[in-house]
């Protein structure tokens, strides 16, 4: 299929092929799902926690008689019904990766691009570089394209410049194509690939 190349100063660059098998696919809603969950996962830190019995300070020893007291049994004033005791069945720090194959995961790449393409969503870039690291000059450029909420991503070395004048804007995001994922493709409302991006998935993803 083919998409026009636009430039930042919102003028026509020609067209470009885009690999069917890349761009062109029906998106998996359940695989982007699961792609998703994956990476949010991955991202957890799984170290909450709470005090159990065995890690409440205090005395192990029986607190009063077993019987004749008129009271309930009890053994420790480190049970979890006692003020001060020990939490019952609390969150344990535990790992919340799990794993997902590369074909699901490269089958969410290609869903994602493909959706955007689908949506009209997806802008081809000829290159992603300024010529001074100005936010004011991103923002100009950006109001002109139609840009918001946008993703750039470059196939090589990310122009500096246009790093830092990205770095006040919230609403804009600027990685290298070996970061591109899918939570950061569908997050964003446009998806900016620049042409050497293009090369570098299409390669990644056939």
């Amino acid at each position: 299929m083919k998409a026009e190349v636009t430039t930042l100063d919102n003028k026509a660059a020609g067209n470009i092929e885009l690999a069917e098998e890349v761009f062109g696919v029906k998106p998996r809603r359940d695989i982007l799902h699961r792609v998703v969950t994956w990476q949010l996962a991955k991202r957890r830190g799984g170290n909450h926690a709470v005090k159990e019995r065995n890690a409440v300070r205090g005395s192990g020893a029986k607190i009063w008689a077993q019987k004749g007291t008129g009271r309930a049994r009890h053994s420790s004033n480190k049970a979890p019904q006692f003020r001060g005791g020990g939490v019952a069945h609390g969150p344990r720090v535990h790992d919340h990766v799990h794993k997902l194959t590369k074909k699901v995961r490269a089958l969410g790449m290609r869903s994602a691009l493909s959706a955007k393409q689908a949506e009209g969503k997806l802008v081809i870039l000829e290159a992603a570089a300024l010529e001074e690291a100005k936010t004011k000059t991103l923002t100009a450029k950006m109001a002109v394209l139609g840009w918001g909420d946008v993703l750039i991503i470059d196939g090589g070395d990310l122009d500096q410049n246009l790093v830092r004048a990205a770095g006040n804007l919230k609403d804009v995001q600027v990685m290298a194509s070996a970061g591109a994922n899918v939570y950061d493709i569908l997050r964003r409302e446009t998806l900016v690939l620049t042409k050497s991006a293009v090369e570098v998935l299409e390669a990644r993803l056939k």
